[in-house]
């Protein structure tokens, strides 16, 4: 997979899931979200996150980071160099990753309000027919 998700991928999707998998609320950055995500062939990573409809509940404006990446052990790992949040900075994330042609969803889960939350996000490869936005 490591060459296969080279490139400038756009978001189509972000929520939070529940232990079936299935979509709990509008997730954490609204209906639909706005994200760009780039992987670099020579190891760089950035993401870049916001909502695009007016927030109907408090949460995040902006969410992004870059810094490197790889994959081991069949999962993608992002170190984390610059981050919207500073908890973040430094650190590395994994996720599960799975391509299926021009779609890349990833899975994570992550401490939200002191509780693991499951969140996956769907990205659609820029730049092909059915990818650019």
């Amino acid at each position: 997979m490591t060459q296969d998700i080279v490139g400038v991928w756009h978001l189509d999707a972000f929520h939070d899931v529940d232990e079936a998998g299935r979509p709990v609320g509008e997730g954490p950055l609204g209906p639909s979200p706005s994200g760009m995500l780039i992987y670099t062939p020579d190891g760089h990573v950035s993401v870049s996150m916001m909502p695009t409809a007016p927030a109907t509940a408090p949460g995040p404006s902006y969410m992004g980071y870059a810094g490197e990446w790889r994959v081991q052990d069949g999962k993608v790992v992002h170190r984390i160099r610059i981050s919207s949040r500073p908890d973040w900075i430094g650190i590395e994330q994994s996720r599960d990753a799975e391509l299926d042609g021009d779609v890349l969803t990833v899975r994570a889960t992550r401490e939200v309000d002191a509780r693991p939350q499951r969140r996956v996000l769907v990205w659609r490869r820029a730049g092909r027919p059915g990818g650019a936005r």
